[in-house]
């Protein structure tokens, strides 16, 4: 099926099912919407298009997957952070575990019968990912887990958890295992950021004992997981969270003075701006390139353009933010956080000069 025609049929279906949420704006309240999309999705079929067939999937190009997350998002049918996690994990699975782990496993986050967590920021070690010391040892034909992840997404909801620990030295001493989150010596405790949302945890490894045929990869393939799950993050993830922000626009306008043109049509400019560069990302993607440091120019442009979209909407829409809009106030607390979470502007800026630049290598003087 092509993209056109796809799109044609997803949106005929969704037209012609209900899948909105409720009026409930509670994390729980997405999370549990979250599931229920996903189930219908999965078993209508749409959810299936763009996954492989040994893990549930119907085939196709993964840009199927993009356009169904776009229309999702673009609906406000689900969260599109948590909906895009998916993106993530899923690849990863399928790449790194054994054939037989990722077919039983990845359909039950296709279907919305589990949610999945991404434990690998820690305290003192989140922009910083090289300097992790969860440890892993070694106990025959298992592993035993020490340590601590914060910023651990859905950890609260989730059955399993993709899992960075330290078993070496350096960046090859970094190994993934795939965890459940009910063994026990792990406990989450959720943390509530300034936008009243417990998203995040921190979850603690206290002798946690992992079977050796749930590490993902071989020991030391750790860093190389990371590194190729940061390319779905920052293509088909992106790609959803810019179709949501083009939605958020498309409900400011009809409140805002014509005199306000000049303004929107910047906050315009920043969201298409964006969206151009993620449609090159994701070509190149869909042709099987590998993506590298120049996804930190979409990182950039994304949070730029988010932050620029809610200050506008707070500066055209008087008192929403703090008065009347409940959901925008958190969306625009979030939107904050748009500069630190995955990867600082600051660390993301210094990539592009190094890597991309070749700046800051001459004389210092």
């Amino acid at each position: 099926m092509n993209t056109e025609d796809f799109r044609a049929e997803v949106r005929a279906w969704l037209d012609a099912h209900d899948l909105s949420p409720g009026d409930d704006h509670s994390f729980d309240a997405q999370v549990a919407q979250l599931s229920r999309v996903r189930r219908a999705l999965f078993d209508a079929g749409w959810m299936r298009y763009g996954w492989p067939e040994d893990v549930g999937g119907l085939g196709g190009p993964a840009v199927l997957r993009a356009v169904l997350g776009e229309e999702v998002a673009t609906r406000t049918l689900a969260e599109p952070g948590i909906y895009s996690m998916i993106e993530v994990l899923a690849p990863t699975m399928i790449s790194y575990a054994r054939p037989e782990l990722a077919s039983e496993m990845v359909p039950r986050l296709l279907n919305g019968d589990e949610q999945w967590c991404q434990g690998f920021s820690e305290p003192g070690s989140g922009s910083d990912l090289a300097s992790l010391s969860t440890r892993a040892t070694p106990d025959g034909d298992h592993w035993q887990i020490n340590g601590q992840k914060v910023w651990t997404s859905l950890a609260q909801f989730a059955q399993r958890c993709v899992l960075l620990t330290r078993t070496g030295a350096g960046h090859d001493g970094i190994t993934a295992f795939f965890v459940d989150m009910d063994t026990p010596g792990i406990t989450v405790r959720p943390l509530k950021t300034m936008h009243g949302v417990d998203e995040f945890a921190e979850v603690f490894f206290d002798d946690v004992v992992v079977p050796a045929d749930r590490m993902l990869g071989r020991p030391g393939d750790g860093w190389r997981l990371a590194m190729d799950l940061l390319p779905h993050e920052r293509s088909t993830c992106f790609w959803h969270r810019i179709a949501y922000l083009f939605s958020t626009l498309d409900r400011l306008v009809p409140q805002v003075d014509p005199a306000d043109d000049l303004q929107l049509g910047s906050a315009y400019l920043a969201a298409h701006t964006v969206r151009c560069r993620s449609y090159v990302t994701q070509q190149r993607l869909a042709e099987g390139a590998r993506l590298g440091p120049e996804t930190s120019v979409d990182k950039v442009l994304l949070a730029t353009a988010e932050q620029q979209i809610f200050d506008t909407y707070r500066d055209l829409v008087p008192g929403a933010v703090e008065w009347t809009d409940e959901a925008l106030r958190s969306e625009y607390l979030y939107s904050r956080a748009a500069t630190i979470y995955g990867g600082t502007a600051e660390i993301q800026r210094n990539i592009i000069a190094r890597r991309l630049l070749d700046l800051g290598k001459g004389d210092s003087g």
